[in-house]
């Protein structure tokens, strides 16, 4: 009998993102809720079916979502604020006012918080749970899901975030963590226990509940909170109309430390991430068994990498597994939504190059592959000429390795990451070169990326213009940026990054050692995709990047113009990195690289260089004990060697979103930056505590108005932000700027928000005089 197959999850914005443009045209009201219905449905249908084609034995539904799982969880247990509830709103228009804000004849509401969904790039909305809030089952989205896969003859694994995952990451009305009383539990319990005697009424066999919150260090409570939950959820497998299994999915790393819970609890199937996770889930295995009758979920192939799967590597995991376990299913290490659809259609990189990636439905076909390998004895493996194309891609010869990048990396000694003077110095040194007045003005980078300049750069593509035609668009649209920033009052202006298509693609095509897709869009949060480039060889940077458009900025304005560059911990993690050398080796490659365009653009007379450092978090190992020998040493390390070698009176700037930076704030200022701006709206200024608490000696701008909403804050609002942030941080230490980049608002929000932050700061800048 052949070993089963699973998929954790699958993406869901389809092969040329159909999701995203149904759903944007829709908010832009260029088609119908019922169009953007018909979407999803007609995308289901091809998802489920091109993994029942590949051979998939257990296939995901409920792993569609319009914007984000969490949030279709908390509309599940009706966790839906009143604010959200009162504007009378459909279902689908709920969740987008939840998701992006609403701003309209219903009323005017702010967004949920948005993080970063652990270790990725995808962010979820985090839940609020009001104190009056009424839990109950409240969606027929997971049933009605997967009756619909049902009537096309295939019987789905219905998957919905877990109970404990969700308490975790979910937060009261002020942004506070919840007290898990009874009341709630059982609450939550209770509709958890509901969805499993549906899905027994339906007819399914296995139910997925994700919990990849049980990889993180444990507090104290909560494995008390985990039994809690699941005591009162496992009776209700059972039913006097059957009966369903229950697969507790984990991923993103180990549960070591919580494993024989699990395994005493006697859950049906435990997924079990073999690629994050690997050696502690298998020593826990090993340790105390699978259990009579569970099965053992192996996730071998990753859903976090686009590189083929090592089938050797697999084989020798699914065999350590099943001298322990009796039962054991093939599966996917996390879900399949953080990589790309399918490398069909990428006909750039060339078949060569090609083999070596793995997208969303290749993956279907190494988990098919791998399972029919792991039946056989090593004798027939030995002559698989499946086994043997594969270990051809592992030899070592794809790429070589540069002399001269080697060269400069081992020359490198302690000098090369520490910048001198000291900071407190600096600060007295720029104050009076720069002569900004008290709480500046700015803002992060990126001015909108109209549907004009897009169509000029595919022109310039097309070859339909010439290089020096876009050349003139780009500065006619700087000197016309400059001269708005000039009219609204910004203190530091930017010169609105128009030629750059992506943050990070922008300096990879500009690197070698880079490789670029046509297709391979993947979903970063609600309609917002990324198409991150490869990293394919050492990198090293040939000519300056950036100096060009950033010295004509400065050159147009008597004001100050930041130049805007990605931080190397930033591009390595919003790309594809190599598998074959550290990670800690290719940031400093990138280090040295961005190191060099720092000091080209100092010499060009930029005074002020923003280096972005968004995902510095992003990467943080989950397991508190690795976060600096495995990570923070090393990616500080490599900030630093970016800009120690500028002159005192030349300000570095830094940029981080979306993440929970209160823990690792000692970290950020080592970072030796002079300012930093941050993401802080949509958390409600909880970051300024830990600012507060650290003493915190690096000049910052916590965002003071959300960017990824087409709201327009008022002035009023803002001014209420900064008095918030100046209850907690110096006005000398105090920068006044947006959440984020606002490459992707519209103009007819970008430039009223900002006239009422710069009329916020002014007023307060007023009073502090």
């Amino acid at each position: 009998m052949s070993v089963n197959t699973s998929v954790v999850g699958f993406p869901r914005i389809g092969a040329q993102r159909e999701l995203k443009q149904v759903i944007e045209r829709y908010w832009k009201g260029q088609s119908s809720l019922n169009q953007v219905r018909e979407t999803a449905r007609a995308l289901r249908k091809q998802h489920w079916l091109t993994q029942h084609s590949a051979g998939v034995d257990l296939i995901p539904s409920n792993d569609f979502s319009y914007y984000d799982q969490m949030l279709d969880t908390a509309m599940l247990l009706g966790a839906v604020p009143a604010r959200y509830r009162n504007l009378g709103l459909s279902p689908e228009d709920t969740m987008f006012a939840m998701g992006r804000g609403y701003q309209g004849a219903q009323g005017d509401v702010t967004a949920l918080p948005m993080k970063k969904w652990f270790t990725t790039n995808y962010h979820y909305l985090v839940p609020e749970i009001e104190e009056s809030a009424h839990i109950e089952l409240s969606s027929s989205k997971p049933f009605d899901e997967f009756s619909e896969a049902q009537a096309l003859g295939i019987l789905t694994k219905p998957v919905i975030i877990g109970p404990y995952t969700f308490l975790k990451l979910a937060r009261g009305p002020q942004g506070e963590h919840l007290t898990y009383d009874m009341g709630l539990i059982n609450a939550i319990a209770g509709v958890y226990a509901q969805v499993l005697q549906r899905f027994i009424d339906l007819g399914a066999l296995w139910v997925q509940f994700d919990e990849p919150y049980l990889v993180m260090d444990k507090a104290d409570g909560d494995i008390e909170l985990f039994k809690s939950l699941y005591s009162r959820i496992l009776p209700a497998r059972t039913s006097a109309n059957g009966s369903v299994r229950l697969l507790l999915q984990t991923y993103f790393g180990h549960v070591a430390d919580c494993y024989e819970t699990l395994k005493l609890y006697g859950f049906d199937g435990i997924g079990l991430d073999l690629v994050e996770g690997r050696d502690e889930n298998l020593e826990a295995l090993a340790r105390y068994g699978a259990g009579q009758d569970a099965t053992i979920f192996a996730g071998v192939v990753s859903g976090r990498n686009i590189w083929r799967n090592d089938y050797v590597r697999s084989l020798g995991l699914l065999d350590a597994v099943k001298e322990v376990a009796d039962k054991v299913v093939v599966s996917t290490a996390c879900s399949l939504l953080h990589v790309p659809f399918s490398i069909e259609g990428e006909t750039g990189l060339g078949t060569a190059v090609c083999d070596h990636f793995a997208f969303a439905v290749e993956k279907l076909g190494e988990l098919c592959d791998v399972a029919a390998l792991v039946e056989q004895d090593q004798v027939e493996r030995d002559t698989s000429p499946i086994l043997a194309v594969n270990q051809a891609l592992f030899d070592g010869t794809r790429v070589s390795a540069n002399p001269s990048v080697q060269s400069r990396l081992s020359c490198l000694d302690e000098r090369d990451f520490v910048r001198q003077p000291q900071r407190s110095d600096r600060q007295k040194i720029q104050g009076a070169e720069l002569g900004l007045p008290l709480l500046p003005t700015t803002t992060i980078g990126s001015f909108p990326q109209t549907r004009e300049i897009r169509a000029e750069r595919a022109r310039l593509r097309k070859a339909e213009i010439s290089q020096s035609e876009y050349d003139q668009f780009i500065a006619t649209s700087i000197d016309d940026v400059i001269e708005r920033q000039e009219q609204v009052g910004l203190d530091v202006l930017v010169h609105g990054e128009f030629e750059r298509n992506d943050m990070v693609e922008y300096f990879g095509q500009q690197l070698e050692g880079f490789l670029f897709t046509q297709q391979a869009w993947v979903q970063s949060y609600g309609t917002r995709c990324v198409k991150p480039p490869i990293i394919w060889g050492d990198v090293s940077r040939t000519q300056p990047m950036t100096v060009r458009w950033s010295a004509y900025a400065q050159g147009r304005t008597q004001h100050l113009v930041k130049g805007m560059l990605t931080g190397p911990v930033t591009i390595l993690n919003w790309s594809w990195p190599r598998e074959d050398i550290s990670r800690q080796m290719q940031t400093q490659q990138l280090a040295l690289a961005i190191r060099d365009e720092v000091l080209d653009l100092e010499a060009a007379g930029i005074k002020i260089i923003q280096i972005d450092e968004a995902a510095l978090r992003e990467k943080l190992p989950l397991r508190r004990s690795h976060w600096h020998k495995d990570y923070l040493d090393w990616a500080v390390a490599a900030f630093r060697l970016v800009h120690s070698g500028v002159k005192a009176s030349t300000q570095i700037h830094t940029h981080m979103c979306y993440s929970e930076f209160n823990d690792i704030i000692e970290d950020i200022d080592a970072m030796d930056a002079d300012v930093i701006s941050f993401e802080a709206s949509r958390s409600d200024l909880t970051v300024l505590d830990a600012i507060e608490k650290a003493h915190f000696a690096t000049e910052a701008g916590p965002g003071v108005y959300d960017i990824h909403s087409p709201r327009i804050p008022s002035r009023e609002e803002i001014e209420t932000r900064i008095r918030a942030i100046l209850s907690k941080m110096r006005p000398e230490q105090v920068w006044i700027n947006p959440d984020c980049g606002l490459k992707t608002r519209a103009n007819a929000e970008t430039w009223p928000s900002l006239e009422h932050m710069v009329a916020a700061a002014q007023h307060i800048r007023q009073e502090l005089v």
